[in-house]
Formats: C-alpha cells, structure tokens, sequence
C-alpha cells in the first residue's frame, strides 16, 4: 500500500508540475467544491423524504404536491451542480493528461533513454513505452480524477451522513441472549460500519487478483498490436518471402495470450460481482429491514422510517466506495505501476555512468585508450590512439563483427559500454546508417530531418533528390507526397531509399559526414557516382566511412585498418594506410 502511495503522489507531482499547474489546481479545487455541494442536495432530499411521506401519512395532497415542485427544484439545482463538475473535470483530466504525457515523453528522449532502454542497459524489462504514455498516462488520470475527488467527497459527506443518522437514531434494539436483556442504542449507526466493514474485507478477498490480471492484460494487448505495427513496417520483405503463414501463426499465439488472460479476468470479475451485484442491488432495501423493529415497536413513524432508511443508505453507500471502486480502483494501480515503472527504467538508463568519455574538440577526431565492449562485456575493439584531422577521408576496414558499427555509435555519444575518450569536433555532424531512419510526414521533411523542412527552400530540397540521381516520374511521386499526402516509402527500393538518405547530406551540409554501409543497397557504378556527388557538392566536409568495399571517387582515401595485420600488431590494432 505504502508503495501504491508513492506511485500516486509521484505521478500526480507531475501532473500538477506542467504548464499551467495552478490553474489546474483552480480546476480541481472547483471540481471538488461541486462535488461536496452534492452532500447537500443528498441531505436536502433525505428531509425531503420524511415531509413528502408524512404528507402522505396524513393523506394531505395539497402538501404532497408541494413537496413534488420542491423535489423538481432540488433536482433541476443538483442536475446544473452535476453537469458543471462532470465538464470541468474532463477539461481538468485533459489538462492533466497533457502534462503527464509531457513528462513522461521527455524522460524517455532525455539522454536517449529511448535507445538506452533497448541495449540491454535497463535492469527491469519495459515492454512496450508506446502503450505506457499513450495509454497508461490516460488510464492513470481518469482513475485518480474519478476516484479520488470520490474519495474526497466520501469522507466529508460521512461525517454530515453520520451526524445525520445518529440524530435520527434514537430509539434502541432491545433483545435477549443467554437469558441476558441486551439494549443496544442508536443501533443503525453500527450496524451501517458492521455490514460494510465486512463486505469489504471479503470484497478485497474475493478481487485481490484484478490488479496483476489488468497488468498483464495491458502488457498482452501492447505486444500483440507493436506485433502488427512490425509487420506493416515490414510488408515489402515478408511478402517477398512469403512469411504470410509465419506471421499469421505468430499474430495468433499473442492473440491467444490475450484471451487467456481475459478468461481470467472474466473469471475473477464473475466471482467478484457475485458479491458486489447483490450488495449493490440490496444496499437501498437492507436499512428498511434493520429499522423494521423500530417501526414495529412504534418508536418511529412510516415518514421516519423512509428518511431514516435513507439516511442509513447514504451512511452505507459512502462506506462503501471501496467496495464499489474496487475493480476501477484494480485498473488505476496497474495503470500507475506500468507508469511509475517505466519513468523509474528511464531514470535508471540516464544515470546509468559510462565509462567512455565523449568531450569536445576543435581541431579534429581524437580517441584515446578506446575499449568497446558489448553490453554483455565481451570485448570488441581496443583503440589505443586514433587521430582524424578535418578536411580529410577515412575509411575505417575491418571484418563483420568487429565492431565499427559501435565505433560510430560511440562516436555519435550512443554507446556506453567501455572505456576510454573521444573527443568529437565541435563542428555540424552527421550520421547515416545502412537503414537511415525516415520520420513520418512528406518527403520534404525526411530529406530535411531532423532539421525543419520549413528552414529550407522548396527549390533547394528538390534540387538535392535530383542530385542523387531520382529520375522525373519518382520525383513527381515524391513532390505530390509532399503536397499533403502521406509519404509511402514501399514503393522505393533499398537503393532508393540509400539515395534519398543521401540527400539528407546535400540538404545539411554536415562539417564532418559520417557514412555507416550507408551505400551498400547500390552497385559499384552507383555508389561511386554518388560518392562524386557528395564530393562535389561538400568539398570541406570531413568523410569517415565505414563499409565492405573500397570507397571510389573520393580523392585521396586515407585508410584506416580496425584489425590486426601481424602478431605485432596484437597491441594497437589500427593500422593506418595513406
């Protein structure tokens, strides 16, 4: 429980922390100020009750009409009450969402904690962080908006309910037991924390389970639909190979996680509700049957019996919430645990140390005492000293495996696994990989990225897809996709799709350029036409390549070997070839 706390308070902080947090608390203060404005009208109505059934007693219709314009207005005055609370919480909960999302975007971009949690770094397992901020964060401010201005308005309503019923309570239940008398007075007042008392003990008996069965259902429905987003992502290859039937028996094993949880949690909601549906449907007629030895004994009249029923209604049903909440209340602890867990796994990854040091240069690309490890610890590359001056062309060579991929990852200040420094030129970079990463939006935008498309002429933007070598009709496709259309890069190939990275190059103008099998899609005679290219239209960038074959149509290519030629080499593996 003490835990649950802590979640709460540390996510509501941060709903109440984003832009705009006093006016929230404006909203919430007004919300709850509505809320406890009902406690009168249900108050209002129990009096209510005892003068419309006494006039009815009496058999007074002139009264008993009057008493129904008077139950008109007070329902009129509360529905007005009502509404106004309803809108202005779904106003605040969007308010509240807002921040939350907020926060909880900016954790997982802070440090790249978005790539972090995906090496390996993290040790507790966060499936699915798109589901978590897109849902949990929704989930977590209904649930605690929802139930706790409930709450709220519970504990101050009991106490006018209690003070309500102890007033009417004034007659005793007189009994014997054992040959004893027993006198119990004012017995409706404990009667009502008895019977709920009880019934809640044995409503957390019987929905103790809920919490974890919601978890696992939130985390089964965010795998099986990341599954579907991976294959249409994927479509082009798994249709080449046809991995239709793969694809389809995989879709169908989460699926069936899905449902077996959901039979689960069917089974124990049935098991609650076997309870809890009676208990509801009862709670209105159960005072009638304890505050029937009073009427029976004449120390209450029929209008007194109604209001008293009713007030020892109202005093049960506010008891109550937890039994009524229990299932919502369920939801709201595994919304927050996923929430509070996933903002702990970003913290963790971003206060991970390093034992690399990345700091910056302004004469070069200097690497000292370099050691790469994976995130295993096995050992990849040791570089003992590295020095790239600007203007010049590198080729780093090395064998699959050896770990240039993770050298450049270092170097772009993504890989924290060993030891050693780097020190980056402070100048513009730029990385491009074998598979560039292309956001959503129209080709202008991913030619630009991750600068604004808005920084750059049109003219200048199409002037570099021509460049790399996009023929008319391909442009032609790719301008109407930027006049509003969703881009749809599946119909471009791998090579294509190298080329209009490529063009990202052209667009930027990096001072230093770093190329990552970033042409390996293209032919020998393409690549190198496209080398040209970049050569031409950047002539004081700084290239530093990595990739299979030998880079044609660079000018002087300085290489740079990442392995071992001899056994005297064993100590320095970089091998330097003009």
């Amino acid at each position: 429980m003490t835990n649950v706390l802590r979640q709460f308070v540390r996510l509501l902080k941060l709903c109440i922390a984003g832009k705009g947090g006093k006016t929230s608390l404006v909203y919430l203060t007004a919300v709850i100020a509505l809320q406890l404005a009902g406690i009168y009208f249900t108050i209002r109505l129990v009096s209510w009750t005892s003068e419309f059934y006494g006039a009815l007693e009496k058999v007074d219709a002139k009264a008993a009409v009057w008493q129904i314009w008077i139950f008109a207005g007070i329902v009129a005055a509360n529905s007005v009450r009502s509404l106004t609370a309803d809108y202005l919480q779904k106003m605040l909960h969007i308010r509240w969402r807002k921040s939350l999302t907020e926060a909880a975007l900016g954790s997982w971009f802070a440090d790249r904690a978005y790539w972090r949690l995906t090496q390996g770094d993290c040790p507790r397992e966060v499936d699915n962080p798109d589901q978590r901020i897109a849902d949990d964060c929704g989930l977590f401010v209904k649930g605690i908006l929802d139930e706790g201005i409930e709450l709220i308005t519970r504990i101050v309503g009991i106490f006018s309910f209690l003070a309500l019923l102890w007033g009417l309570s004034t007659f005793a239940l007189n009994f014997s037991l054992f040959g004893f008398d027993v006198s119990i007075p004012r017995y409706m007042v404990w009667a009502a924390f008895i019977y709920v008392a009880l019934s809640s003990g044995l409503t957390h008996l019987l929905g103790r389970p809920l919490k974890s069965l919601f978890y696992t259902q939130q985390k089964r429905e965010g795998d099986f639909r990341f599954a579907m987003a991976r294959i249409r992502q994927s479509a082009d290859e798994i249709a080449l190979i046809g991995g239709e039937n793969v694809e389809r028996a995989g879709l169908d094993r989460r699926f069936d996680g899905i449902t077996q949880n959901w039979r689960k949690l069917a089974g124990r909601e049935f098991l609650l509700g076997c309870f809890t549906f009676p208990y509801q449907h009862t709670v209105l007629r159960i005072p009638l049957f304890v505050a029937l030895p009073g009427f029976l004994a004449g120390s209450i009249a029929l209008g007194g019996l109604m209001q008293i029923a009713m007030a020892f209604s109202n005093v049960v049903t506010t008891l109550s919430w937890f039994i009524f909440s229990y299932k919502p209340l369920s939801n709201l602890v595994a919304a927050s645990s996923r929430l509070d867990g996933f903002l702990a796994a970003t913290e963790a990854v971003r206060g991970r140390p390093s034992g690399i040091v990345v700091e910056a240069s302004s004469d070069g690309l200097h690497l000292r005492d370099l050691k790469l490890r994976t995130p295993q610890g096995r050992a990849l590359l040791s570089i003992a000293r590295l020095d790239i001056r600007a203007g010049e062309t590198v080729w780093l060579r090395g064998q699959s495996g050896l770990g240039k991929t993770t050298l450049l990852k270092a170097m772009a200040g993504g890989w924290d696994h060993g030891d050693g420094c780097i020190k980056m030129p402070s100048a513009s970079k730029l990385f491009l990989s074998q598979n560039t990463y292309f956001p959503q939006g129209d080709v202008f935008g991913a030619v630009a990225y991750p600068a604004p498309a808005e920084a750059f002429a049109p003219q200048d933007l199409r002037r570099a897809i021509e460049a790399v070598g996009f023929g008319d009709s391909v442009i032609l496709r790719l301008e109407d996709a930027a006049q509003g259309h969703p881009l749809v890069l599946s119909g471009l190939s791998g090579g294509e799709l190298q080329r209009l990275a490529l063009a990202r190059a052209l667009v930027l103008k990096p001072d230093w350029l770093f190329l990552d099998e970033a042409t390996s899609a293209l032919d020998e005679a393409a690549e190198a036409e496209l080398f040209a290219v970049l050569k031409t239209h950047l002539p004081a960038t700084t290239f530093v390549i990595v990739s299979h074959g030998t880079p044609k149509a660079l000018g002087t290519l300085r290489v740079i070997d990442l392995e071992p030629k001899d056994e005297a080499a064993n100590e320095n593996p970089v091998l330097q070839f003009a």
